[in-house]
């Protein structure tokens, strides 16, 4: 077991509050921090905080980048304090919604701020600047890709990198170096918000330190088709000659769907062990330089995944195929040592996927809301949970806790209060929360939307569906004194 017994809330950076239309790595995330150490809250979890884009729905897992921080996540302030804005230059500030995002408000008011302070910094930035912006760039070795990859995007916004004319779309020596000096200044302002970002990023986890709190960072394991990786490192890929995918991830046809088509580009597991899984390794590098721990989406994929013909529309039309399994994991091991993953194992029943789990220590995960609050020994009842699962009260996909609850039939509504033992009078979200800290599992997790106790139009992600999703945001006084008090509560009956 990689993991003492603990407790965490869960939140993405997008949902704190702050003055400037989203969550940054501003004021409203240390406040977070703040209410995390004082209600005595080890984990931080949050998805993945790579760039999104409007044509993806927003979505942290559709990123064009596995490594990169999203730029909307910068802290207007942290730039005046750096001195590459000045006051005047965040006014006036748009009246934006406090209760979600509105992303295309929120680029049209930052992104114009963010050239302003890269234009200061070229003018203004002295030889330490520079040379620890230099050093940023040598020391990631993703970024100088990344930065032309978004700056070619930049001057082809129509295309997908797939259909640019074929000298980029393979990476020609020639066509590369052309386009680093046709784009240089482009270039350059991505590797100072990555630079900017990194800097915020790694002030902010001193914080957390401070707090005792550790950050839960998220892997999808597919990365998006336009995406600097796929362009950038295409041995890693099942690709053609033209460098386009020969087959594409999914899920099979199940009794009642008819599968999923998910599109994103599989790995050449095959090429990527005989280089000792060097794409992999620097992925997971990456991840820990901005993260203590880390979930892995989609944990069966590592063990055997779904191929779907990149010609093909029909899931049903796929395959099974062997993933790298325990090989994998043991090169990490040897690498990186004990990494502490929580494997995300919701919804499929796979021996091999338990037993590799069990080799590594991961801990797996339990939702209540997949229980059957009638069946005996349901094991997503969070009182037949085993020590080596994380237990949550919801998740990012699922509804909150009280919306799921409001839809209950009454038969399972009056199953639950029987089995955990509370009163109609009491607040369902509580009781919920309270048995997962109760259970035997290693980690209990809930959510900002089940600790405010809020209904379904708090649900932060709806999978299958692109509008609305990824938009609610806390409000600013929501976590009080009282909300901490009752977590360090559980904790000390629970926990500690």
């Amino acid at each position: 077991m990689r993991f003492d017994r603990s407790d965490g809330v869960f939140c993405h950076v997008t949902s704190l509050p702050g003055a400037y239309g989203i969550g940054d790595l501003g004021e409203g995330a240390r406040e977070f921090l703040s209410f995390l150490g004082d209600a005595g809250v080890d984990h931080w979890q949050i998805c993945p905080i790579g760039p999104t884009l409007s044509v993806a729905g927003e979505s942290p897992y559709q990123s064009p980048s596995a490594f990169a921080g999203n730029p909307l996540f910068v802290d207007p302030d942290g730039l005046v304090a750096d001195g590459w804005l000045d006051e005047g230059d965040l006014k006036p500030v748009p009246d934006f919604p406090t209760d979600r995002v509105d992303y295309d408000a929120v680029r049209e008011y930052k992104l114009p701020l963010l050239r302003t302070a890269f234009d200061r910094f070229e003018e203004r930035a002295g030889e330490a600047d520079r040379a620890a912006l230099d050093a940023f760039v040598d020391e990631e070795p993703w970024l100088s890709d990344y930065a032309l990859f978004r700056a070619l995007s930049e001057a082809r916004p129509e295309d997908v990198w797939t259909e640019w004319p074929a000298p980029l779309r393979t990476r020609d020596p020639d066509a590369l170096a052309s386009a680093r000096d046709e784009h240089a200044r482009e270039i350059r302002f991505r590797e100072f918000v990555q630079w900017t970002f990194d800097r915020q990023w790694r002030d902010l986890r001193a914080v957390a330190a401070d707090e005792g709190v550790s950050i839960v960072g998220d892997v999808p394991i597919y990365v998006a088709l336009d995406s600097a990786d796929v362009w950038a490192s295409p041995e890693a890929f099942r690709l053609d000659e033209g460098n386009r995918p020969t087959a594409v991830a999914g899920v099979p046809p199940n009794a009642g769907d008819s599968g999923q088509r998910w599109g994103n580009p599989l790995y050449d597991w095959e090429r990527l062990a005989e280089s000792g899984y060097d794409w992999w390794l620097d992925r997971f590098r990456r991840l820990f330089e901005l993260a203590d721990v880390a979930r892995l989406d989609h944990f069966l994929g590592f063990v055997k995944y779904w191929a779907i013909p990149a010609g093909s529309d029909d899931p049903a039309d796929g395959e099974w195929r062997e993933g790298p399994g325990r090989d994998l994991f043991e090169t990490v091991e040897g690498e990186l040592g004990g990494a502490p993953f929580i494997a995300e194992d919701l919804g499929f029943e796979e021996p091999a996927m338990d037993e590799l789990m069990a080799e590594f220590g991961f801990p797996g995960m339990r939702v209540p809301q997949y229980a059957d609050w009638c069946a005996e020994g349901n094991e997503y009842q969070p009182m037949h949970y085993p020590e080596g699962v994380v237990g949550y009260t919801s998740t990012h996909d699922t509804d909150t806790w009280a919306g799921y609850f409001e839809d209950l039939p009454e038969r399972q509504r009056d199953c639950f209060r029987y089995n955990v033992g509370s009163d109609p009078d009491e607040p369902s979200e509580w009781a919920i929360i309270d048995e997962v800290w109760a259970s035997e599992a290693i980690l209990a997790v809930t959510t900002v939307q089940d600790l405010l106790g809020l209904g379904s139009d708090a649900r932060f992600n709806e999978p299958g569906t692109l509008a609305g999703n990824w938009e609610w945001r806390v409000p600013r006084d929501a976590l009080d004194d009282a909300v901490a008090d009752r977590l360090w509560e559980l904790a000390g009956d629970h926990v500690r």
